[in-house]
């Protein structure tokens, strides 16, 4: 199959539903986004059916007080040209590419590890990966991270887990990058938004986490069934009541436990608007309870995107200032259907050994006339250096963060007041994305490029786009 280019994929996006006499996006007309200043975008990749959750894979550090697995267990997976090169990007769809899927457990979805370096765009084969392994193709720039396949069951590695028969990645819609001691963590909702979600630890394998500290959790937690009480004993009960009880539609690294265990703790949003943190020896607990962010059930995306779960981005920010104790940390998570953007403090609760995050009640939230339908976030500064909390979706101290307008084809920069900084229209060749909607963004780790989802306008469509950061 032919890499297309930048004109071939224009011609693409616009003859699919008719040339609009207007800019259209989801039957909405968007004049009022002419006057936003435009910025083109490279198209990186096309052909990926619901391109989702996107991140840079970053660096994996070493020094850290809580151990550094990749770099010294998986050294090859980190080479140049290999499925964890810093360098490359990480980007979720709603396919197998061809991998045999794996019976009961939910919908396809796989990541894909692309080398965004090259000029050319690259056209990803439907079927490359039919062998339901890490296939890869084009020169190895697009290779297979993980799919709903039995290559990829938790049982690979932990075949006594509560969870042994689910993989990774099912139908994928956030992904957090443990790049201060750990490992990729995926969230996913395997059968849609109103059912049990999932949420993963994953080798550069692609396979659930091999020696996982407990092995009743393995590197799978789902629903209810890898709960503190159910993994632990009924002896160490939840210390928040909570479970994945409905799809997993974001993500964001907490950093080590704050019970001194110097385990990794992520926390996971689902679609009722509940929050959940996993730790990965004692399980599950709750955040916050369902509500708190804004439910994406009985939400939708406008046509052509019907057929794609919505999501949100979540990013978390370990530098609050002090005068906010006991206050430890905020996370931002963008609502894409109020235009807003939820922040919650957490603090710690809890007697030792059991301390667990809380959140505060009731939240505050972040609003702007530029937000239309805000699916996700990104640093303007990602947090790339501190050994407890480096990832993709940890920011930098004081750092803005763009947000993507599903809506409109706009990205916003915003301060964490809540300051629109800089907005602009993405575009290539100089023309507005008809009949297609943006999904996702990421930042490089230098801060110098933004990549970003699209999906649509069929439901064999989405790809990435690459344009440069803005600051003003």
């Amino acid at each position: 199959m032919r890499p297309i280019n930048r004109r071939t994929f224009l011609s693409m996006m616009t003859s699919a539903a008719g040339m609009a006499a207007l800019p259209q996006v989801g039957g909405r007309h968007t004049l009022w986004a002419e006057t936003v200043p435009g910025i083109d975008a490279r198209v990186v990749a096309s052909n990926i059916p619901g391109a989702s959750a996107i991140a840079q894979v970053g660096t994996f550090l070493t020094g850290s007080p809580c151990g550094s697995p990749i770099p010294t267990k998986f050294h090859s997976f980190i080479q140049p040209g290999a499925v964890l090169d810093p360098t490359r990007i990480l980007v979720g769809a709603k396919s197998n590419f061809g991998a045999p899927l794996a019976s009961g457990i939910g919908a396809e979805g796989a990541f894909l590890s692309i080398d965004p370096t090259g000029s050319d765009s690259l056209s990803i084969p439907p079927r490359f990966a039919s062998s339901g392994a890490q296939a890869s193709i084009l020169g190895g720039r697009v290779q297979m991270l993980s799919a709903n396949s039995p290559f990829w069951r938790n049982s690979v590695n932990n075949p006594d887990a509560f969870t042994a028969a689910y993989t990774g990645v099912s139908n994928p819609l956030g992904l957090s990058n443990n790049n201060a001691f750990g490992r990729l963590w995926p969230a996913n909702a395997p059968f849609g938004l109103n059912a049990v979600g999932s949420s993963s630890i994953l080798d550069p394998t692609g396979i659930p986490l091999k020696g996982a500290p407990n092995p009743d959790i393995g590197g799978v937690y789902v629903g209810s069934l890898t709960n503190r009480d159910a993994v632990t004993s009924p002896s160490q009960p939840q210390v928040i009541p909570g479970a994945l009880r409905t799809g997993a539609v974001g993500t964001a690294f907490l950093g080590p436990s704050p019970d001194g265990t110097c385990r990794a703790v992520f926390c996971v949003v689902t679609a009722d608007g509940a929050m959940v943190q996993e730790h990965t020896v004692k399980g599950l607990d709750g955040l916050a309870p369902a509500g708190t962010v804004q439910p994406l059930l009985g939400q939708g995306w406008d046509p052509p995107n019907q057929h794609l779960d919505p999501r949100v981005g979540v990013l978390m920010n370990p530098y609050v200032p002090a005068p906010q104790a006991p206050v430890v940390q905020q996370l931002f998570v963008s609502e894409p259907f109020t235009n807003t953007i939820a922040v919650i403090d957490l603090i710690v609760v809890g007697t030792t050994p059991n301390q667990v995050f809380a959140a505060v009640l009731p939240i505050s939230r972040l609003s702007a006339d530029a937000l239309h339908q805000p699916v996700d976030l990104a640093p303007a500064e990602v947090e790339t250096e501190s050994t407890s909390w480096a990832s993709n979706t940890t920011l930098e101290q004081g750092a803005d963060f763009y947000v993507v307008n599903h809506a409109d084809h706009t990205i916003v920069r915003m301060s964490q007041a809540g300051d629109v900084v800089a907005m602009r229209r993405v575009q290539v060749d100089s023309s507005v994305l008809d009949n297609a909607n943006l999904n996702g963004i990421a930042t490089s780790a230098d801060g110098t490029t933004l990549y970003v989802t699209f999906t649509g306008p069929g439901t064999g469509q989405g790809g990435v786009l690459e344009l440069p950061a803005f600051s003003t």
